[in-house]
Order: structure tokens, then C-alpha cells, then sequence
């Protein structure tokens, strides 16, 4: 066994303590043998059991002398400033760390100051113990009779014939090895230079109120009912299956591993690190718009606070000669015939509530609905078209600004913040959706809406745009491509089981889509049955779904200021997620990629709502809603397909599929399945191209309702559509550009496909877990003279560290089961 000596630090050693103590919930209780130890009261060491690991701190106390330690539980970084000493001692000492750093005189000369702020007021030294027994090291104790030395021989003998520790490291394949302690600590970060979620639900509500958006309210159940009722759920869960999960786990997966945002964690090949400015550029362009569908849920939400709906009759002074109220529940004689306004009229066929196939002409007139003249007349004041904009109307000005300054104060403190907000915002749109589902099955005609929601037409499964809409659904609802899924994870503790995370989030967006159409339905049912018409009469997509439809809806139930106001809350919630995970991708990605910044991310994210803020005005102009949907239509269409081809391209061939299953078996503990090869290799990327191909087979130029957009939008929209994949060729052409001249090239295009030396988890403790690879460098920034990351484990500064110095094309070229980087351990 070897001694741990006073003001030295061991890295990596595998050391081996006596028994004399027993760990207790991170506490030390005293063994049997303690009192009878050869060891003096003060002596500044105390023996840890040999199936303890860790992260020990040895401290020396003048006034009250006696063998203390304080064990840093495995994988926290961080210590509360009152902490217990030892088991003999019950009271508790507060240290007050400066900035981090230990201010007091009586460190030994020589040493530097410790990055940790645990520390007693006398730094000893920090020591790794690695839970091995070996006893061919040198005796802690100076009781060296034959009963103890027996006993402790007697005990490393039954630890390796069952290799349950390893000894030697590099003696040991992967499987042998024993697997790292996964334990997760919460409360404090593991990686305290980037910050982890604080509690264990954190990421999981994050992630899914990142994917449960307003598109599963208002796109998912019409793309059901037009593509075949049922019979969509089956090419909707087969895309999932194929397409979603996998990508959603190979994203959350790299965020998490290399604790890096989706700007910086391109290191594995730089070539293509302008993969990370396209994700970057289309969240930022999206949550520009959709804050602007979140303002207006935020002002029909306060609308909803009178006694009587704005939109509920045709005696305001918006409404037009032409608004018709609601139709009551009337046959008509004539089968041609349709009943309006106490009047039966024929040759007319009722067509819907929604943009300009609302009614058709009767006696001249064209009959439209209070909500939609609300919605047109007085809530946009819509114009003739895009070339109109006109001037930002002041309530969806000052709404908009209500919504960023919203958004400001829930991202103040980056993921500290938005891991509290997410327990209300995630979960409370499934309590209105419950309240709704129940009330809405109740109504009469709730059968009826519920019927063409879900009758299958399997005749509609052998047409490719079915199966286009369920892949495109995919990608829209579950973040693949966006760069929000890197970051969130990429505050993960880096043994969290995002394996799990991944299926959980992933069948919860599937769960609430197909649920939450249940609910729009039953509605639609029941306002198609007090109409007098058919449900396929009354359904539409969108924000008129949200906005016309379902209030028109709502007003035919008991009490519907309180049916109004749980429903646009919920739009809130829905949206209020979604616009933070886009946020948050934008925000990780500059201060990652411009550290400097890290400290100032408040200022970073009042400058970003600033300038959004600004660039959303011209959307709260009466032509602003020919604006949003042009961005909608354009913004993430090809360009969002496109980098997820790429992304699961890239990862698969370039950086190495195999190398990949491997990063992800150390962060879990067992090897990934086979299917998530396959589906990387190959089936996701063939989906992907072949979605591709029809959408530009099938294309068609883009309308709202009517209106057809001139020449120019529609350039518009390529341009917005190609300003975000355009970066991933120019910073190709500029990594090549900016490598070494006596390159040719091919040669260029090789160095810049294998990773940086940089490239790896954060923390030193974790890139030692990498021997599967040749010349892997363990600890790039202490070569370096850097401290951008804090080594937990150990201060290599403190004695002498080498490593094999290869080129990034040796190390990087592959990995081996058996290959390890040689180094020497500060002793």
C-alpha cells in the first residue's frame, strides 16, 4: 500500500487505504480497529476502505489536532461552504474561499493556489483514490504484524480473483475494467466552469417542453386527419422510430459528451464546423418569429378576461355588414340548401371558417365569422399582402416586447433559471390538456370529430406526401437539426443516462401529439354539430386553428372566458419551451465559442432579446403575418433536412461510427445496441435523402390562403432558406484556407476531418476513461499552460505530467482496444 503524504497530490494512482474506516452516506464512521491504530490523534491522515472511491481531501488543523479527511463525493466539483471534518469531530468549520481561491499564508511555498474552494484554511493537498487494493505497494501502517498484514493480503486476494477492481489500468481490456461510479450528485455542479442542471428532472422537462410545441396542438392532428386519420400514425411512428429518436439520441448524445454547445463541438472535424454556425443562424431567425406567435397568444390570453369574448358577436366596431354569427343547429328543407341567419339559402355550399373560402357568396354577401373578423379586422389589421406592411400596430409592438422581456428574465441565469421555469411551463400545458380532453368528450358531437380524426384510410399509405408529412413532422417537433437538443445536454453530468432521457422525451412528444389531437377534435366535433355541417368543414391548420377555429369553439360552452383562458395559457406554456431551448442554443453557442463571454451571459442575453426584439418589429405590421409565414415556410425547411444529413453523415464516416458507440459506452456504462449503428449508417440517412427528393419534386410556391406571394418574397425565402447552410462550404473553403501552405489539398481535407486535440469530455477525470484510442491526450490544457477547464481530479502542475507528444493525425486516425497514452503521475 502506498502513503499519502502531506502537500503532494496524486493523479490517476491506484491507491489502496486500510479498512480502518467505513463510508457512510459521504461521511466516515470509526471502525474497530481505530482506537487501537498505531496512527497518533494528530496525525493529519485518516484510511479510507479500499471499496471507496473518490476524491479526498487531506487537511492539517493547529488548533484541534486529529486525523481528518474530507471526501468529495465522486463526480462534484463543488463543496457546501460548511462541511463535516471527520468522525471524531462534530463541529462544523466554515471556510471563506477568495473568488475560488485559498488566501491563507501557511500553503507550503511553492504550491499553487487551488482551484478548489473546499479547502480547509491549510491546503494539504488533493488526492484520487481509485478503489483499488494492491498489495504489492507499500504499508500505511507502522503495525506491520502478521494478523493485520494477513487479513489485508487475505482481501486483495479475493478482490482480484474477482476482478472487481483492477489493479493496473492499462492490464485490462474495456470489459474487464470495472465501470466508473455513475452515482449522480445533484444540488452542486460537476463541471464548474460550464454549470450542469441542478436537479434530476431539469433536462428531462427541459427537453420536452423543447419538443412539445404549438405544432403539436395545431399542425400534428390536421396533418392526421388529412393524411389519412389513423392510418398516419403508422408512417408518423415508423418515421420516429427510423428517423426521430435516432437523431434525437445521436444530438443529445454529443452535447453530452463533450459538454459543448452546437458552435464549439464540432472538434471531432473541424471541417465542419459550420454545421454548428447553420444551427446556430436558424434557431436565432426561428425564435424571432416565434415570439411573435407567443405575443399573440399572450394578448388573446388577456382578451379572455371580460365577461363577454371580444370575438364572440357582431356588434363591435370592427365587424363588417358581412359577419354572421354563429350557425344554429337548423336543417334546411332543400338539400341544396344551407341555413343562415334564419334563412335558408340554395345553391350555396358551406366551405368553413377560415381565410377566404370561409362562405361562399349568398345574395351577394360573404358571410364571415366574429372570430375571424377579429382576428383580421381588429387584432392584425391585416393588409392586402407583403409590399403593405404599414406601420407596427402598438399592442402587438408592446406584446412582443412583453414576450421577450419574458423570455429575458427566465434565461437570466441561463440554465439555473430555465431548469425551475421548465417544472411549471412543461408540465402545466398537460393539466389544461386533461381539463379540455375531459370537457371536450363530453360535449355532443365530440364522437363525431373524434371519428374523422382517427378513422384509418389505409388507402392514403401508399401516397409518398403521407409519408413526407410524417418525416417532416418529425424533424419539426422533436429538434433534430436545431442545435437546441446539443445544448441542453451539453450541461448534462457526463455519466446521465441519455440513452434513457432520449426514449422518454421522444415517446412523451409522440404521446402528447397524438393526445392533444383528441382534444382539438372533440371541439371540432362539437362545433361542426352546432353548424350543421360536416368536421372536414370546419378544420384547418395552423395559427387558424388556434386563433379562428377553436375560440369560435369555445364560445359555444358554458363559462368560455375560463375555457379561453386555460386554453391560451396552455399556448403560452407550449410556446414559452420551445422559445427557450432556441434561445438558450443561440446563447451556448457564443459564449462557447467566444469563452470570454461566459461571464458576462446576462449581457449577452439582453443583447440578443434587444436585438431580436427589433428584428421581430416589422411582424406587429398590419403585413406582419405575410412576413411570419414566409420565415416559417422558408427559414427551417430544406436547410433544417439538410444539416441533419449532413450531422449523421459527418459522425458516421467521417468521425468514426465505431469510435462514436464507444464515446457513448463509457458515458453509459454498456455498449450501445446494433440497431442505432444501423440506423446512423444507414436507414436514417436514405429516409432523409429520399424526403429530400420529393420536397423538391413536389414543390410548389408559397400561399396564404389566397394571396400568392410575388417573385421577390419568394426569393426572399430561398435567401433565408440558404443563409444558414451557406456557412458550412465557406468555413470549409476557410479551415482549408488557414492550414498549413506546404499542404496539398487532399492533405488539408484529412488533417481537418480527425479531431482536435481538444476534442473529449470536459473534465480531465472523464478523458482518462478514452483508451480506446491511440495518443489520446488526457489533459490538452494543462500542456498548454491553460486553465479553460478545472481539473477536479488532481492539479498536474504540482509534480511533473508528460504525455506522448503526437501529431492530431496519429492520435485521431482510430482506436484500439489496447493502446494507451503513457504518462507519469504527480507523486
Amino acid at each position: 500500500m502506498t502513503e499519502i503524504k502531506q502537500g503532494t497530490r496524486n493523479r490517476g494512482q491506484n491507491v489502496s487505504l486500510s479498512t480502518s474506516t467505513i463510508p457512510s452516506y459521504g461521511e466516515f464512521e470509526p471502525g474497530p480497529r481505530q482506537a487501537s491504530s498505531p496512527l497518533t490523534p494528530d496525525s493529519p491522515k485518516q484510511f479510507l476502505n479500499h471499496v471507496d472511491r473518490g476524491v479526498y481531501v487531506i487537511k492539517d488543523l493547529s488548533e484541534d489536532p486529529g486525523p481528518f479527511v474530507d471526501r468529495l463525493p465522486y463526480r462534484t466539483p463543488t463543496r457546501p461552504k460548511e462541511i463535516r471534518l471527520s468522525p471524531c469531530d462534530n463541529n462544523i468549520l466554515t471556510t471563506s474561499p477568495d473568488n475560488g481561491r485559498l488566501t491563507t499564508p501557511v500553503q507550503e511555498q511553492g504550491q499553487p493556489e487551488s482551484p478548489h474552494v473546499f479547502l480547509s484554511p491549510v491546503d494539504k493537498g488533493i488526492f484520487v483514490i481509485n478503489s483499488t487494493f494492491d498489495s504489492s505497494q507499500t504499508s500505511l501502517s507502522n503495525n506491520n504484524n502478521d494478523a493485520n498484514n494477513d487479513k489485508k493480503k487475505n482481501h486483495a486476494e479475493k478482490d482480484k480473483n474477482s476482478k472487481k477492481y483492477v489493479t493496473n489500468q492499462n492490464e485490462a481490456t474495456s470489459a474487464e475494467r470495472k465501470p466508473p461510479d455513475r452515482r449522480q450528485i445533484y444540488g452542486v455542479d460537476e463541471n464548474k466552469e460550464r454549470g450542469n442542471w441542478t436537479g434530476r428532472l431539469d433536462f428531462l422537462l427541459s427537453m420536452l417542453g423543447y419538443c412539445v410545441g404549438l405544432g403539436n396542438i395545431w399542425r400534428f392532428p390536421y396533418l392526421c386527419y388529412r393524411n389519412g386519420g389513423g392510418a398516419f400514425l403508422l408512417p408518423f411512428i415508423i418515421m420516429m422510430l427510423l428517423i426521430g429518436i435516432p437523431l434525437f439520441y445521436l444530438e443529445a448524445a454529443l452535447g453530452q459528451f463533450c459538454s459543448r454547445g452546437p458552435t464549439t463541438c464540432w472538434e471531432f472535424a473541424p471541417l465542419f464546423k459550420g454545421l454548428g454556425i447553420a444551427m446556430l443562424i436558424m434557431s436565432g431567425l426561428t425564435s424571432i418569429y416565434y415570439n411573435v406567435l407567443i405575443t399573440w397568444s399572450v394578448l388573446y390570453f388577456f382578451s379572455s378576461f371580460t365577461s363577454d369574448l371580444p370575438w364572440s358577436n357582431c356588434d363591435n366596431k370592427w365587424n363588417t355588414k358581412d359577419c354572421t354569427l354563429k350557425l344554429p343547429k337548423v336543417t334546411c328543407f332543400g338539400t341544396e340548401q344551407k341555413f343562415a341567419n334564419g334563412t335558408c339559402y340554395s345553391n350555396n355550399v358551406f366551405k368553413g371558417i377560415w381565410n377566404d373560402a370561409i362562405f361562399k357568396n349568398v345574395t351577394g354577401r360573404r358571410r364571415v365569422s366574429p372570430t375571424e373578423e377579429y382576428w383580421n379586422n381588429k387584432f392584425l389589421s391585416i393588409s392586402s399582402g407583403i409590399d403593405d406592411l404599414g406601420e407596427p400596430k402598438y399592442e402587438l409592438a408592446l406584446g412582443l416586447l412583453f414576450a421577450w422581456i419574458l423570455c429575458f428574465l427566465c434565461l437570466l441565469k441561463g440554465i439555473k433559471t430555465t431548469g425551475k421555469v421548465v417544472y411549471v411551463t412543461a408540465i402545466f400545458p398537460y393539466i389544461v390538456l386533461f381539463i379540455l380532453f375531459f370537457r371536450g368528450i363530453t360535449l355532443e358531437g365530440a364522437g363525431q370529430g373524434i371519428y374523422y380524426y382517427i378513422v384509418p384510410n389505409f388507402e392514403r399509405l401508399l401516397d409518398a406526401k403521407v409519408w413526407r408529412d410524417a418525416a417532416v413532422q418529425i424533424f419539426y417537433s422533436m429538434g433534430p437539426g436545431w442545435g437546441g437538443l446539443i445544448a441542453l445536454a451539453s450541461y448534462n453530468r457526463f455519466h446521465n443516462n441519455v440513452f434513457r432521457d432520449s426514449l422518454v422525451v421522444s415517446l412523451g412528444d409522440c404521446v402528447t401529439s397524438i393526445f392533444g389531437g383528441f382534444v382539438i377534435f372533440s371541439f371540432l366535433g362539437h362545433m361542426a354539430s352546432q353548424m350543421n355541417v360536416e368536421v372536414k368543414d370546419v378544420v384547418t391548420n395552423g395559427a387558424g386553428l388556434a386563433f379562428v377555429v377553436y375560440p369560435e369553439a369555445i364560445q359555444s360552452l358554458p363559462l368560455p372566458t375560463l375555457w379561453s383562458i386555460l386554453f391560451f395559457l396552455m399556448l403560452i406554456t407550449l410556446g414559452i419551451d420551445s422559445q427557450f431551448a432556441m434561445l438558450e442554443s443561440v446563447l451556448t453557442g457564443i459564449v462557447d465559442y467566444f469563452p470570454g463571454l461566459r461571464s458576462k451571459k446576462t449581457l449577452v442575453m439582453l443583447v440578443i432579446s434587444i436585438v431580436f426584439y427589433i428584428l421581430g418589429l416589422p411582424m406587429t405590421t398590419p403585413g406582419g403575418m405575410y412576413i411570419l409565414q414566409l420565415m416559417d415556410h422558408y427559414v427551417a425547411s430544406w436547410s433544417l433536412l439538410i444539416v441533419g444529413l449532413t450531422e449523421v453523415l459527418v459522425i458516421s464516416y467521417v468521425y468514426g461510427i465505431n469510435r462514436y458507440l464507444k464515446d457513448l459506452e463509457i458515458m453509459l456504462g454498456r455498449p450501445p445496441f446494433l440497431c442505432w449503428k444501423i440506423c446512423w449508417m444507414f436507414v436514417s440517412p436514405i429516409i432523409i435523402c429520399i424526403i429530400l427528393l420529393f420536397a423538391w419534386v413536389d414543390y410548389s410556391p408559397i400561399q396564404y390562403g389566397s394571396y400568392s406571394y410575388p417573385e421577390w418574397a419568394e426569393a426572399l425565402g430561398w435567401l433565408m432558406s440558404f443563409f444558414s447552410i451557406i456557412f458550412i462550404p465557406i468555413v470549409m473553403l476557410y479551415k482549408i484556407n488557414k492550414e498549413d501552405e506546404g499542404k496539398n489539398a487532399w492533405e488539408k481535407v484529412k488533417l481537418l476531418c480527425t479531431p482536435s486535440r481538444e476534442w473529449g469530455p470536459a473534465l480531465v477525470r472523464h478523458r482518462e476513461l478514452v483508451d480506446y484510442v491511440d495518443g489520446f491526450v488526457q489533459d490538452p490544457w494543462v500542456e498548454r499552460g491553460s486553465h479553460q477547464y478545472v481539473n477536479y481530479g488532481y492539479d498536474a502542475s504540482m509534480g511533473s505530467h508528460t504525455t506522448t507528444d503526437v501529431s492530431r493525425q496519429s492520435w485521431a486516425s482510430g482506436y484500439t482496444q489496447n493502446s494507451h497514452v503513457s504518462y507519469e503521475s504527480a507523486v
